[in-house]
């Protein structure tokens, strides 16, 4: 990968890291915001449980997202953030919170570019050669 991306990928893995770990322990502490509020009805009338147990458990589902972003695995992390992110935006549209619904999209776009971003840059790390010999690509 061209290595003018590299501060733009680190500063987006950062940043969608950043903002799923902090949401997602947020949901513990409503500090950004009363999180429970944001639950359609329908999906509210539909869980087996009530919204406080929806909202612990999406705490632990985003704060171990952003955890796999920027420690473990930041490529499938920011696949599922990406897919995450729309079924939230489908639940806040369904709330009719259209504008927080069409962030949260904007932000799965943010977090498939990146899974997309990491991808093409671990293909390029290890190229296959004519004598099938696997060489490493140095990257300035």
């Amino acid at each position: 990968m061209n290595s003018r991306l590299t501060g733009p990928v680190r500063a987006l893995r950062v940043a969608i890291g950043l903002t799923a770990t902090l949401a997602g322990l947020d949901k513990f502490f409503n500090v950004l915001a009363d999180w429970s509020s944001y639950v359609s009805p329908l999906a509210a009338q539909l869980l087996p449980f009530s919204v406080g147990i929806l909202m612990a458990i999406v705490g632990v589902v985003e704060f171990a997202v952003g955890v796999t972003i920027l420690m473990i695995a930041p490529r499938i992390g920011a696949y599922v953030a990406s897919a995450w992110l729309l079924v939230v935006a489908v639940n806040l549209a369904l709330g009719r919170h259209f504008d927080v619904a069409v962030r949260d999209v904007v932000m799965s776009i943010a977090a498939f570019t990146l899974a997309r971003f990491l991808e093409v840059q671990e293909s390029a790390a290890v190229r296959p050669v004519a004598d099938g010999v696997l060489h490493r690509t140095v990257t300035a």
